[in-house]
């Protein structure tokens, strides 16, 4: 009978020290798991710390009974583990598709590689500027055009430049915020860098021109993540990616660019051009002969789609 007890005792003993560890999990909660997109690492869980079991027959049972609790705890917090890495995932995914959700604001979270309008739209983005040296050009390219353009701009240059940012408003083109710096790794940022990086250079570029809205974000080389994307819709911005990339900021010739833009169209197109980061003489050359090209072909102009899929 005092066996009998004794293995009772210790039963109950083990399973009120398995209830204490996983409240004591639950307090200090289940280890979060990071956006599927990398952006924030989720630390290493901590390996089992090693314990020697106490000398003894009754030792050896307390000691497999310990093992025992710490084993279903462990697996109970790796099972919680597992759902809320799935849960995590699934709802990723389904932010992931363009359209499916929709910020506070109403702004769509997916990204937008349309143009407005049906048929034989066209979207002409420009990025990285303003620059006081080609966006002059590019701005009057448009204007003899009669093309009204997208101008996604980097915070600290439109904070340098506000004169420009000026022209570009009153010439009827869109605003949209291009991040503070142009930081092509800000995918594998924390959510709070990535959030002060669209908020403030959306911020910078308002400054410049009160009262005109930015409308669209863009991220620097396309490195959206679904925070990213949220953070912009919930401040007005429709993410804008691109379906058609010249890759006029590698300065490829003026050919090569006017290959690819005037080569197999998607339907209503979102097309990208330069008018920063260095020499953009090819892009203006290339807008010369590309917008008559597209009205030649029967394009109409228009702005990236903003509520729409």
């Amino acid at each position: 009978m005092r066996i009998t007890t004794s293995s009772a005792r210790r039963r109950r003993a083990g399973y009120g020290a398995a209830a204490a560890l996983l409240g004591l999990l639950a307090a200090a909660g289940t280890p979060a798991y990071a956006a599927t997109d990398g952006s924030v690492d989720r630390a290493p869980d901590a390996p089992p710390g090693g314990h020697s079991a106490p000398a003894g027959t009754a030792g050896a049972a307390q000691g497999a009974a310990e093992g025992a609790t710490k084993g279903a705890a462990r697996s109970a917090a790796e099972e919680a583990a597992r759902s809320a890495a799935k849960e995590a995932a699934q709802g990723a995914a389904k932010e992931a598709a363009p359209g499916a959700l929709h910020g506070s604001t109403g702004v769509p979270l997916g990204i937008s590689r349309l143009a407005q309008g049906a048929g034989r739209d066209v979207a002409i983005t420009i990025d990285d500027g303003p620059d006081p040296r080609w966006t002059p050009q590019v701005l009057e390219t448009l204007r003899k055009n009669h093309v009204k353009a997208t101008f996604c701009m980097i915070g600290t240059k439109a904070q340098k430049y506000p004169e420009l940012v000026r022209a570009v408003a009153a010439d009827g083109h869109q605003l949209c915020d291009h991040s503070v710096d142009h930081d092509v790794t800000m995918d594998h940022k924390p959510v709070a860098y990535q959030r002060q990086q669209i908020l403030d250079g959306k911020a910078m570029i308002e400054k410049a021109v009160p009262g005109v809205p930015v409308t669209y974000y863009r991220a620097p080389g396309g490195a959206f993540t679904p925070d990213s994307r949220a953070i912009a819709a919930a401040s007005g911005m429709r993410p804008l990616g691109w379906s058609v990339d010249p890759k006029d900021w590698s300065r490829p010739g003026l050919k090569a660019i006017l290959s690819t833009v005037q080569g197999k169209l998607p339907q209503q197109p979102t097309v990208l051009f330069h008018d920063g980061g260095g020499d953009r003489s090819e892009t203006v050359a290339a807008l010369k002969e590309y917008l008559p090209w597209l009205a030649e072909q029967g394009y109409s102009f228009s702005f990236p789609a903003r509520t729409t899929p």
